[in-house]
Formats: structure tokens, C-alpha cells, sequence
């Protein structure tokens, strides 16, 4: 099992920044990949970026050029650095954690942008 651990969201303006974490624990295998997902009232959950444990990444086209992901893979820790938040932002953002035909779930920290 593996366990996922998110931290950092909360309230910010428009414009804003945040920095999320996520520290994952349990039986970890190695080429995992780690990513962020968000699902917004009403809406089905969308990927937001994920990176491989070779440094590899992808983005949602919402987030190219304002997030950032980023991993430690001996610490089993991934981030996204948050700038020029929208309203639109506003979601939960789970941590995942993606190995074969597994998927690995974090409960997810609210972020809410004010405009």
C-alpha cells in the first residue's frame, strides 16, 4: 500500500502563488510516476501535470507556463508551484501516484482563488 499526503493549498487573490507538497509513504516501487489532479464543483477530475521518476513532465494545457512540478524521487515528495492563479484554479488538487496498473490517491487540499 501506499499512502499520499498533500499540503499547502488554501485561499489566495488572483495573481497569486502557491505551493503545493505531497509526501508519499508505503511500498514504493521505482519508475513510478507522480502527478496532480484537480476536480473543480460539478466537474470531472482533470490532470493537471505529472513527472516521471526520470524528471520527465507533462501538462494540462490549462497549466503551460504558470505551474511547475517538480520531484524528489529519493524522498518520494512531489510539488507544484502555483503563479498567476485564475478563479477558474479553484479546486481540489490531489497528489497521485501512478505504478503499472496501479493509482495511488491522495485526499486532496483545497485551493481557492479570489478575484
Amino acid at each position: 500500500q501506499v499512502q499520499l499526503v498533500e499540503s499547502g493549498g488554501g485561499l489566495v487573490q488572483a495573481g497569486g502563488s502557491l505551493r503545493l507538497s505531497c509526501a508519499a509513504s508505503g511500498s514504493i516501487f521505482r519508475g513510478n510516476v507522480m502527478g496532480w489532479s484537480r476536480q473543480a464543483p460539478g466537474k470531472q477530475r482533470e490532470l493537471v501535470a505529472r513527472v516521471t521518476s526520470g524528471g520527465s513532465t507533462n501538462y494540462a494545457d490549462s497549466a503551460k507556463g504558470r505551474f511547475s512540478i517538480s520531484r524528489d524521487t529519493a524522498k518520494n515528495t512531489v510539488w507544484l508551484q502555483m503563479n498567476s492563479l485564475k478563479p477558474e484554479d479553484t479546486a481540489v488538487y490531489y497528489c497521485n501516484l501512478a505504478y503499472g496498473s496501479y493509482t495511488y490517491w491522495g485526499r486532496g487540499t483545497q485551493v481557492t482563488v479570489s478575484s
